[in-house]
């Protein structure tokens, strides 16, 4: 068994993704979709074989003790290479697809971020089960990395709070073997892994109980829990469990803005209570403001024109913008069936840069959502109030405690290089869009869309949806790494070159 630790990380990524395979081909098999449920089985099959070859000619080698980094590999590995073997189904039971088509679509799921290239109707239930799953995985995936290899590392938005430098552990004992990181590996999914299922598990049967459809409950529960947006339906606001489906979506929404309200095994627990957590309270104030704004925007031209409305439609109009503004800013993307009528009461005709700016600020630390993160917003907002006050009282101390001191300087100055690195990252993206044909505005959607991995931002921040499979070949690649650089984020991209990775 000891010898059995020397398998690497990505192979244990490949066997559990051939293992899922099984699934949608069981439920081909049952609705007689055979062709679908034979490149499932044959995949996930193949799949199996050749990490079983692999396994055994690397039993009773010698371990090679790597640095910490190795399994940062590991994992941006998972994110680039094993969408190759994911699509493999995909692309062959849908038959009507190129194999680039197929591998957007997986990194598109695997990543969490939901943009697809396909119309509902175009896909079965089987390959629409398939996307939701491979998102419910990718997310859970992210869960345990955050956990087990990030936080270690100082990634991710740990190194906001924490004294040591990006990509190094605060002791010298970062530099471990492979059995020592399988082990934490391990150890994260043996507590995170029955949260997470029955989380999803509890979501499906209140949907089911609202008027889903078992298939269509099961997508939106694992595309809630994951924040990756992706649905059967191109929407929750299709469902049929209608304004109850999207309330009880609403409350399992809250799960992206801080890990507290989760789990307790990483370094957001600097600050006891999830009401005392920074980044739940922001995530809170914006998920309350910015509605607020919205609605109240509708007295001002009422006052102006005379209008009356009633009390229904101004129900309709705030629950439309809490339930989107909480959707776009975990990073799921969903839009309640009410936002239009939250739209017309505001008088904006398509804020498409209000959900532009919810998706680049994201959702918490060590939660599935994407973008910049709370917690770092919140060192910047700590830090520019205290240079404020500097400015009116240059002499005065600061009152407030060591954590937050350390979250302020030094957290504040992490927190403002990243922001540089993803506004870089942004501009490279806009710019090669742009080279295969995407305009301005459009460029500036599906790269804000793909860095923040929230994919629905493609058809809903924009006056026009935008059509991806106009992009070719080379915009696709493009888009599919922005998004795994918007996964892993660029500190960790950069944290890989660090040579210690190479280490014997």
């Amino acid at each position: 068994m000891h010898s059995l630790r020397n398998i690497p990380l990505f192979l244990v990524f490949w066997a559990v993704a051939a293992v899922a395979m099984y699934v949608p081909a069981i439920h081909g098999l049952a609705n007689e979709r055979f062709a679908e449920a034979r490149a499932f089985f044959y995949s996930g099959t193949l799949g199996l074989f050749v990490v079983a070859l692999i396994a055994i000619t690397r039993i009773g080698r010698r371990q090679r003790k790597r640095g910490g980094l190795g399994e940062l590999l590991a994992l941006f590995g998972a994110f680039t290479l094993l969408p190759v073997f994911l699509a493999l189904p995909l692309y062959e039971g849908l038959g009507t697809t190129s194999y680039v088509n197929a591998y957007f679509e997986m990194v598109s799921s695997l990543t969490t971020t939901g943009a697809t290239l396909f119309a509902p109707a175009r896909l079965s239930d089987t390959m629409h089960l398939w996307r939701a799953q491979v998102g419910w995985m990718g997310g859970f995936m992210m869960w345990v990395a955050a956990a087990a290899i990030l936080a270690p590392l100082n990634l991710g938005g740990f190194e906001v709070t924490t004294s040591a430098e990006p990509g190094q552990g605060d002791t010298a004992s970062d530099h471990y073997d492979r059995a020592e990181a399988m082990h934490r590996i391990l150890r994260s999914v043996r507590l995170l892994l029955p949260i997470y299922t029955g989380l999803t598990g509890v979501l499906w049967l209140c949907l089911v109980v609202s008027g889903d459809r078992p298939l269509v409950a099961l997508a939106h529960a694992m595309s809630t829990l994951a924040t990756s947006g992706i649905s059967p339906l191109g929407g929750v606001q299709s469902a049929g469990s209608g304004l109850i489906g999207e309330a009880v979506i609403f409350l399992f929404l809250f799960f992206s803005l801080s890990r507290l309200t989760f789990a307790s095994d990483t370094l957001t627990t600097a600050r006891p209570g999830l009401l005392r957590d920074p980044e739940f309270r922001l995530g809170l104030l914006m998920i309350i403001g910015v509605p607020l704004v919205l609605f109240l925007r509708h007295w001002i031209g009422a006052f102006e024109f005379d209008e009356i409305e009633d009390l229904a439609a101004a129900v309709r109009a705030l629950w439309g913008g809490l339930f989107t503004v909480l959707s776009f800013l975990s990073t799921t993307g969903f839009e309640s069936a009410a936002w239009t009528d939250a739209r017309d009461w505001s008088g904006l005709g398509t804020p498409g840069l209000i959900l532009l700016g919810l998706s680049l600020i994201g959702g918490g630390v060590a939660t599935t959502a994407g973008g910049v993160k709370l917690l770092r917003v919140y060192a910047l907002y700590l830090n520019g109030l205290r240079e404020m006050e500097r400015l009116i009282h240059p002499n005065s101390v600061g009152r407030a405690s060591s954590h937050s001191r350390r979250l302020r300087r030094k957290g504040a100055f992490v927190a403002w290089v990243f922001f540089m690195l993803f506004a870089l990252s942004l501009i490279i993206v806009i710019g090669l869009m742009a080279l295969v044909g995407a305009n301005f505005e459009q460029a500036t959607i599906l790269a804000i869309a793909t860095l923040s991995t929230t994919g629905p931002l493609i058809q809903a921040a924009a006056e026009t949806p935008i059509a991806l499979a106009d992009f070719g070949n080379a915009g696709k690649l493009i888009l599919s790494a922005a998004m795994v650089l918007g996964r892993l984020e660029m500190l960790a991209i950069i944290a890989l070159i660090n040579p210690a990775l190479w280490r014997d």
